[in-house]
């Protein structure tokens, strides 16, 4: 096999470097270089630029991008890093995460290179996998921790999971419509009757935590004095279903509101306990958990009694934020209490804008009136 042919740049009668030929069709020189195609295929290109020190300076670069670990797949790397994924975030969110990775991100991207995946195949993907809005952007969410884990470790230049756009889910929610009335409330907790999930649900009805947070409020965290309950942990559920301890999901503690009702069953719940027991207990003094909370409860037939089949025990959590808002409080408090990161989220609850139909009607009866 003859050896190739060395080329010669006719201007300084000296060898061209390898992937740089002189076209003397167009008086330029050509520069070949590998890049990566919008299906993420490697594919040549070649460049002509008028000086040998362009295509020198231009072929460095594209050369200092080279990254000796891009040819790694995306499931090696998950085998790397998620122990690393996995102790940055709740248990409940890692449980989330594992899924997304065996039923959506690992099928679509785990044979891929970590160089070649790009923000179209990404959308793409997102577009195909099969669930809600909030499913999808689970995946999404799980597949750009990994990508930006890679970037971090320098095996790819940039995140490009950062750059495709997230789902949005078409129907339309409205935070005030999955509050309970006043009304709705009474008759649900009477669909309960007396006992440990009564006091759960009333407090989680009347005080705004979370779930996961009554279930790990300790008596140390009421001051019935003041009349305040302090936020300082919650508890959901691990990987293997136990409890675990956490904290808040602001990862700040806070202080909500005792009101006066709510103040006899909290007495009675908290005598003769120590300060680190826990207020809210099952019937054998165990640990509350929503799922036996809903099984103890027949939270089904507590649907079908408010006729509300889509009721969920987060929507407790709903219907103090509309409860605080119709008592007139101001937002920014409202968000203290709920303890939410934005208060373009806490806002939702608010009457302002749903309101604005009946105030517009009155203004314009006023005015076509005259």
């Amino acid at each position: 096999m003859a050896a190739r042919k060395t080329r010669v740049d006719p201007k300084t009668q000296k060898p061209l470097p390898e992937g740089i030929r002189y076209r003397a069709d167009r008086n330029k020189y050509q520069v070949r270089i590998w890049a990566t195609g919008l299906n993420g295929e490697a594919r040549e290109r070649t460049v002509l630029v008028e000086t040998l020190a362009e295509a020198k300076r231009l072929r460095s670069d594209k050369q200092t991008q080279l990254r000796p670990n891009g040819a790694m797949t995306l499931e090696a790397w998950h085998l790397r890093y998620w122990s690393t994924i996995e102790s940055e975030v709740r248990q409940a969110t890692a449980s989330a995460y594992d899924v997304s990775w065996r039923t959506r991100v690992k099928p679509w991207f785990g044979h891929k290179k970590l160089e070649s995946i790009t923000v179209g195949e990404i959308e793409s993907a997102v577009v195909s996998w099969k669930g809600s809005a909030s499913t999808r952007n689970d995946a999404l969410s799980m597949l750009s921790r990994l990508l930006n884990g890679a970037a971090r470790s320098g095996i790819i230049a940039a995140n490009p999971a950062k750059l495709a756009r997230r789902p949005k889910d078409d129907k339309i929610r409205s935070y005030r419509s999955r509050a309970l009335t006043n009304s709705e409330v009474k008759a649900m907790l009477d669909g309960v009757g007396e006992g440990p999930y009564r006091d759960y649900l009333t407090a989680l009805a009347y005080t705004g935590m979370r779930a996961g947070e009554a279930s790990g409020l300790c008596v140390g965290d009421i001051e019935l004095d003041h009349g305040i309950i302090h936020v300082r942990r919650s508890l959901s559920p691990g990987r293997a279903g136990k409890l675990v301890e956490q904290s808040p999901k602001s990862h700040k503690e806070r202080a909500v509101p005792l009101p006066d009702h709510l103040r006899p069953m909290l007495e009675r719940l908290i005598a003769g306990k120590r300060r680190g027991d826990l207020v809210f207990t099952g019937p054998r003094g165990g640990a509350l958990s929503t799922s036996n909370v809903r099984r103890a409860v027949n939270w089904e037939a507590l649907r079908q009694r408010l006729d509300r089949p889509d009721l969920r025990i987060h929507d407790l959590r709903h219907t103090f934020a509309t409860i605080l808002f119709d008592a007139g409080m101001a937002a920014n408090d409202v968000q203290a209490i709920l303890g939410h990161s934005s208060l373009q989220v806490t806002e939702r609850y608010s009457r302002a804008r749903s309101d604005s139909a009946l105030r517009g009607a009155a203004a314009l009866n006023a005015f076509l009136d005259n």
